[in-house]
């Protein structure tokens, strides 16, 4: 009995660490950035102390990196491993700032196109 509750908690323990979202030991910029609270200036403070200091033994290292804390770290921890692939999907790169206005150019075009299309409808056939 002993044997199967150990051999269940180290699955859970392993089961746990896998479904971890980013590795921090191997996360890129974007992939790090996904993580809540953390922005371009954390996302690259902790790809700058990989760099000088190698990879992360766990995760508590992590509150070495400047500009991550006890709270920091505590909101991560469900997210964040040292190990696996990284599975959090990289939010997508921000559109250009001329992009906004081609959606409402294209929208106002749609409507003057149905708006066209509902006076052809009315006019009656000559």
């Amino acid at each position: 009995m002993k044997k199967v509750i150990l051999a269940l908690i180290v699955f859970l323990s392993v089961s746990i660490s896998a479904i971890a979202g980013v590795n921090i030991n191997t996360a890129t910029q974007a992939e790090l950035e996904s993580l809540p609270g953390i922005g371009p200036k954390k996302a690259l403070a902790i790809i700058d102390y990989r760099k000088k200091n190698g990879n992360f033994k766990s995760v508590d290292d992590l509150n070495q990196v400047e500009g991550i804390g006890d709270a920091t770290l505590e909101s991560l921890r469900k997210d964040i491993s040292i190990a696996g692939p990284t599975t959090a999907i990289a939010p997508k790169a921000k559109k250009a700032a001329g992009s906004t206005k081609d959606a409402k150019t294209t929208k106002a075009t749609v409507s003057v196109k149905s708006a066209e299309i509902k006076v052809a409808k009315d006019k009656p056939k000559q």
